[in-house]
């Protein structure tokens, strides 16, 4: 027996239409800068956006027969992977003591920690590189790290003190019966629970920390600039290779995509192992 309530055709088919026009808005920048890196200069200039033509992967062969691309993607894995590490384990421990502790002024930390991630990244650029001028952190891939986990910690607190209030207190008190030590029933009770935030706050994350440019402009050398800083290479005084932008551009894209599928298929079933079955 069905109890939906039918709706108008013409408002589905806007509802649908719209989903399809939102599809097409956000796929479509990713399928012309793919369509771009197997293009040759001179057809990337003719006018107008042409689909057919003569592809080549000679960009992507001059893109990565360069001795600096492991390098470069190097630095980036281990600045997201890492940040984003880090960023999990203070934010769980955090949201959990302003989840679950009373004291003075913890909702106001709560507000607070999130206000903070509205500020934008540039405007950190200028006091960050005079702050970490100071402590030798310029040029440093730990310099980048600690700069990724203060500026994501805000939010991952946010995200993840919802999560830890919607667990009953009740399953961490029948746990401390049993035995268990506070540090025990974090680990044991509550981190399982929550599996889906620390999902959803892992792919903000290292999100954020594989695709910022600014600040890892700023605050990176030769050795150590990441894989968004190397695409910047590619403008000269000559003029711009877009068609080996684009190529970085969508090998840069493929690592944020698996460890969001690989996320996300936590977040399903995260969301699905309470669900009830009738």
């Amino acid at each position: 027996m069905s109890f939906g309530v039918k709706r108008h055709p013409a408002l589905v088919a806007a509802h649908y239409s719209a989903l399809i026009f939102l599809a097409v808005v956000c796929v479509a920048p990713i399928v012309l800068m793919f369509a771009t890196s197997l293009k040759v200069q001179t057809q990337i200039f003719t006018t107008g956006i042409h689909f057919i033509f003569a592809p080549t992967l000679q960009n992507y062969r001059d893109v990565l027969g360069e001795g600096s691309f492991q390098r470069y993607l190097t630095n980036s894995l281990i600045v997201g992977v890492v940040s984003t590490v880090i960023t999990l384990v203070l934010g769980c421990m955090a949201a959990y003591g302003l989840a679950r502790f009373r004291f003075p002024g913890r909702k106001s930390v709560a507000y607070i920690s999130l206000l903070l991630r509205t500020v934008p990244l540039a405007v950190l650029a200028v006091p960050v590189f005079m702050i970490w001028s100071q402590f030798g952190l310029i040029n440093s891939l730990w310099g980048l790290i600690l700069l990724y986990v203060a500026v994501n910690l805000p939010f991952t607190i946010w995200l993840l003190y919802g999560f830890i209030l919607q667990v009953p207190q009740e399953l961490e008190e029948a746990a401390a019966i049993d035995g268990c030590g506070p540090i025990k029933v974090f680990y044991k009770v509550v981190l399982p629970l929550i599996k889906p935030g620390i999902a959803a706050a892992s792919i903000f994350t290292f999100r954020i920390a594989w695709n910022e440019f600014i600040l890892a402009l700023v605050l990176t050398d030769r050795a150590t600039r990441t894989l968004p800083v190397a695409a910047s290479l590619y403008i000269t005084d000559i003029g711009v290779d877009w068609g080996k932008i684009m190529a970085l551009g969508s090998l840069i894209a493929i690592p944020p995509l698996i460890f969001t599928f690989v996320a996300a298929r936590q977040i399903i079933t995260g969301l699905t192992a309470g669900a009830v079955k009738g």
